[in-house]
């Protein structure tokens, strides 16, 4: 999908980064339609430098000058930044990014008739192969949210949910990359207990979790169906998965997720 409108993205951090490089890359916008404001001029400097995009420090001036504002900075300091751009979060779309930041909160700072999308995507962005989860506020057109889901498809996979997920959300994709870079590193540990040169086992462990994942995405068939087709019978990966049962991996990252989610739910609060 094409976007036609001007993009100030309020906060030039890796998130920003990722999606600019992401909408330049698929041609969704040129580069001289997005604007990204950061405080620190290098980076500023390397945004410029590497995609082409205008910058600056000023967040009122993108502000007024874009028709879609994505908020891109840490929860801590939103509340100072939606003050300073308050009129322009009523007149264009708002995206926030920002984790555990009700659209409450931000249709309060902008006023009554603010159309917002809180967006949760994930680390992966940076690859273009995120996976984003979106809650659409009162009064955003569909149009609106076609726009918003574009800018996340740019970087991977978007769903819809209800605002009221979103801590779910966090808990199990928003966090999830890094229960999956821990099962990397125990896998390429494994690998090389059995005495796999590191580099060697990092990379299968690697591509094997990356495979297995289009797998369950291309296919569509449920993981369980998948994880029984390679497990035959009496053989070498039965064994395995009755250690890892026997380990309890299946409740503890179960638990995980719920832990934090609780936190998300905390932090929002």
């Amino acid at each position: 999908m094409r976007i036609a409108e001007k993009i100030a993205f309020i906060g030039g951090g890796q998130m920003a980064e990722a999606l600019i490089a992401g909408l330049v890359a698929t041609r969704c916008c040129e580069p001289d339609q997005i604007w990204a404001t950061d405080p620190v001029a290098q980076r500023c400097d390397a945004l410029k430098r590497l995609h082409g995009v205008r910058v600056g420090s000023s967040n009122r001036e993108a502000a007024a000058w874009a028709g879609i504002i994505v908020l891109a900075v840490k929860p801590q300091i939103l509340d100072a930044v939606m003050n300073d751009i308050a009129g322009d979060l009523k007149r264009a779309l708002t995206i926030s990014v920002a984790a555990g930041i009700p659209i409450q909160a931000i249709t309060k700072a902008g006023g009554a008739g603010t159309k917002v999308v809180r967006a949760m995507p994930n680390t992966p962005a940076m690859v273009q192969e995120g996976m984003t989860a979106l809650a659409i506020g009162p009064g955003v057109s569909e149009s609106d949210a076609g726009t918003a889901r574009a800018i996340f498809e740019s970087v991977g996979k978007v769903v819809t949910v209800e605002e009221r997920l979103m801590d779910a959300v966090t808990g199990l994709s928003g966090s999830g990359p890094a229960y999956v870079f821990l099962a990397i590193e125990a896998m390429a540990d494994g690998g090389v207990k059995m005495g796999l040169p590191r580099a060697t086992a990092e990379v299968l462990a690697a591509q094997t979790v990356l495979g297995a994942a289009k797998m369950v995405i291309e296919t569509g068939e449920h993981p369980a169906r998948l994880k029984d087709k390679v497990a035959s019978p009496g053989g070498t990966t039965i064994a395995g998965l009755h250690r890892l049962e026997t380990g309890g991996m299946r409740a503890t990252l179960i638990d995980a997720i719920e832990a934090a989610t609780k936190r998300s739910q905390e932090l929002g609060r």
